[in-house]
């Protein structure tokens, strides 16, 4: 959906996952969003792998690819491409605390991780978590959408285009990423690696509502180290999302901190130092109690 940062010329495999290796004996989990790029996640990874902590960055299933193959992706497919990590990957043999986090749809996906593997993870922190799409910038056919997405044979062929601020309060990075959406085809996939895709797949509104659906009965039996971060504004989903987890999980220790200066990408606005300080301090609190 948008840009986070610049990149050395030559550095072109930003859409794939990464890995970066820490020195204090504990993981994070980070789980990029719906359309988006583990290049959303940049800054924070680098934050926490600064303070030690060895972080993981997995791709989305099909993300990278043309948004013709995007559109049939099922939401157990994107789970099965975060849960390699624990099952094959970089944790498989990991005896340190492990943590999970998400952005947005990448939320729901950390949650479901804590869940499975629930003995190996210590806590999640859901950022701009999306249950339904109901910020102040939210299409006024987005509801049509989903209904066509359900029930008719037109959920693949029906599309959202991307509309400012695309999740972004900085106006510069706005800029940047509209230079680009704006001539940008429905199937090409140039600069995608960067600014995730300019459209967004009706049928993708579907798998979204299926997962959080699938999340919801999860909700009260979930009793690990919850903490959400929400922008208070944010154009894209609004905090009843926040609030609705946070009432719902059945989380003893659970918490809720609120930005008044990002929309919904809070990896990469304009409080991101905050966002990755808060997290850095809610995983050394859980360490702590160890």
């Amino acid at each position: 959906m948008r840009e986070f940062r610049k990149h050395k010329p030559g550095n072109r495999n930003l859409g794939n996952g990464f890995t970066l290796k820490g020195a204090n004996g504990a993981a994070v989990v980070l789980i990029h969003g719906l359309t988006g790029t583990p290049n959303e996640m940049r800054f924070i990874a680098n934050y926490l792998n600064k303070k030690g902590y060895s972080v993981i960055c997995p791709r989305l299933a099909n993300h990278g690819e043309s948004i013709l193959v995007l559109k049939g992706t099922k939401w157990q497919e994107f789970y099965e491409s975060v849960r390699k990590p624990f099952l094959t990957g970089e944790l498989a043999n990991y005896a340190g605390p492990i943590f999970t986090g998400g952005l947005s749809m990448g939320a729901l996906l950390a949650l479901l991780l804590a869940d499975e593997f629930k003995d190996r993870v210590s806590g999640v922190c859901c950022l701009a978590p999306t249950l339904f799409y109901d910020g102040w910038n939210t299409p006024v056919n987005s509801n049509i959408l989903l209904l066509l997405a359900y029930y008719t044979p037109l959920n693949y062929l029906a599309y959202f285009k991307e509309e400012p601020p695309y999740g972004i309060k900085n106006e510069a990075i706005q800029q940047r990423i509209h230079k680009y959406y704006d001539n940008a085809s429905l199937d090409g996939i140039e600069n995608v690696e960067q600014y995730g895709y300019p459209y967004f797949p009706a049928s993708q509104l579907r798998q979204l509502n299926l997962l959080v659906r699938h999340i919801a009965k999860k909700l009260p039996d979930m009793r690990f180290p919850v903490q959400l971060i929400q922008a208070k504004d944010d154009d894209m989903t609004s905090v009843k999302n926040s609030k609705y987890i946070y009432d719902k999980i059945g989380s003893k220790m659970k918490e809720i901190a609120l930005l008044y200066n990002s929309y919904h990408v809070v990896t990469a606005d304009q409080e991101r130092d905050i966002v990755a300080a808060k997290m850095e301090n809610f995983f050394y609190r859980i360490l702590g109690r160890r």
